[in-house]
């Protein structure tokens, strides 16, 4: 089951599962319309397997819809969020609601359902958070990592993300539309850095998570990041845009000049695992006073991980990267976007 299963890491993953033994793959959200679009879509594209896609209304909010809905159900992608950092910032409590309710409910209705394992989706904003989103998704990281002490057999680990290239709502989606309309590219702050990945990269995280991960995990990939000049160049160059005419709008509500996948706090205890790294739960009960005479003084070598300190891309490797996308690919043939 995928709650947000309508958005574009939901598309991504069934793409992915479709053609493989998996039984059933269940669309958990709240948008009937989203729903009945993307059936339409996969029975149009996908006639032979879309029979294994059923759709459930339902909202992360309200724990009895989930208890119907995850029944039988042996794998819980959770994905629902509100991910917009702007509107967050205005409506916060909307974003507890969803972000950090919504995931104490999941979480509870997967126990009780005997799950065997539920790979919660965060962010980066959720290291040293400053805005309302981050924040929350600070907190699901939390509820998670403490439900995963009693959770039984079921296992529960975090993904944290970076910035997912063309998913619903980011901002080479709204650039290309710029360039078609014939409207300047607006950027907040060109020497902002994001970590940037594929819709691909994401379900692989969360695959290896599934895989790899032990109860109460925290896993990242190692992603690249280039500045947002830098990207929004690499857009104009493979859509005809002028650079020229990149038009700097200022950094919105919430926003930060460079985010962290790992904080320095984590990297203490972080375990290199090749292209990611897991961060353990702390497991100490809360007897603290044992801590006083028997603590963990070592410490790991490495430092923060964040958007300045990885490795950097240059236009020509953002390009490269852009090229891979499917989303790309059929934007620049003029074929509509089933994630879109």
């Amino acid at each position: 089951m995928i709650t947000g299963g309508t958005g574009s890491f939901g598309n991504a993953v069934l793409k992915r599962f479709l053609r493989t033994d998996i039984g059933e793959i269940r669309i958990f959200s709240r948008d009937e319309k989203k729903q009945d679009d993307m059936r339409h879509e996969y029975q149009s594209r996908y006639p032979d397997v879309a029979h294994k896609v059923k759709f459930y209304i339902g909202d992360v909010r309200n724990k009895s819809t989930l208890k119907y809905a995850m029944q039988g159900v042996d794998y819980v992608f959770h994905a629902a969020a509100l991910k917009q950092v702007p509107s967050c910032e205005f409506f916060p409590m909307e974003a507890v609601k969803t972000n950090v309710i919504g995931t104490d409910n999941t979480l509870d209705a997967a126990i009780d359902a005997g799950v065997k394992c539920v790979i919660c989706l965060s962010t980066d904003k959720a290291a040293y958070p400053i805005n309302a989103m981050g924040i929350t998704k600070a907190i699901e990281e939390k509820i998670a990592v403490a439900k995963s002490r009693y959770s039984g057999n079921t296992k529960i680990c975090c993904t944290r993300y970076g910035n997912v290239m063309c998913s619903r709502g980011s901002v080479i989606p709204l650039w290309i539309d710029q360039i078609r309309n014939g409207n300047p590219i607006t950027l907040t702050e060109p020497t902002m850095t994001r970590f940037i990945m594929s819709l691909e990269e994401a379900v692989d995280l969360v695959l290896y998570a599934f895989e790899h991960g032990q109860n109460g995990d925290i896993l990242v990939q190692k992603a690249p990041a280039c500045t947002i000049q830098t990207q929004a160049e690499a857009v104009c160059e493979l859509f005809g845009g002028n650079k020229e005419d990149i038009k700097v709008i200022g950094i919105r509500h919430g926003e930060k000049l460079f985010e962290t996948l790992l904080t320095n706090e984590e990297c203490a205890k972080a375990i290199d695992e090749g292209n990611f790294y897991r961060v353990p739960a702390d497991n100490r009960d809360l007897n603290y006073d044992k801590y006083f005479t028997d603590g963990n003084a070592e410490r790991n070598v490495l430092t923060e991980f964040n958007s300045n300190n990885t490795e950097r891309l240059d236009i020509g490797q953002v390009k490269a990267k852009l090229l891979s996308l499917d989303y790309i690919q059929n934007e620049l043939n003029g074929v509509e976007n089933i994630a879109k």
